[in-house]
């Protein structure tokens, strides 16, 4: 059973960060706006992008559990700085504050489900595992 939890835990964690790689895609333009709000006016495409690329990359790696650890890495590298960048509660107004300050926990707590990844490993149900115990027919 705590295979198949690995899994689905690993199945919740990704669609986050593949979400917000579709939002992005989807909305470029609107998120070069909000990067400018936040300041992130160096080379935005090149920025974005990469962020994009990240986004999939590391989302597909913790889905499929193949390199999950290197996904759950390259995710931390991007989710981090972007949680104390757009999360800041403590700079915003009073009126913002609380509604902030939720969004930063929960931002939190998404980063401790990429360390667990990151040190757990992807659990049973994997692409890795699968690799590593297929059989090739003739190899005898």
């Amino acid at each position: 059973m705590k295979h198949f939890f690995d899994l689905l835990g690993r199945i919740f964690l990704s669609f986050i960060f593949l979400f917000e790689a579709y939002d992005s895609i989807k909305f470029f333009n609107d998120t070069k706006v909000t990067m400018t709000s936040y300041g992130l006016t160096w080379r935005q495409d090149m920025l974005l992008y990469g962020a994009i690329f990240v986004l999939i990359l590391g989302g597909a790696l913790i889905l499929t559990g193949y390199r999950s650890g290197f996904g759950a890495t390259l995710l931390l590298l991007y989710w981090v700085p972007a949680t104390f960048i757009i999360h800041s509660f403590w700079n915003d107004p009073i009126e913002l504050q609380r509604q902030q300050s939720i969004e930063f926990m929960k931002n939190i707590a998404i980063t401790g489900g990429l360390i667990m990844v990151m040190v757990n490993g992807s659990g049973r149900y994997s692409i890795k595992r699968l690799f590593a115990t297929a059989h090739v027919p003739g190899a005898d």
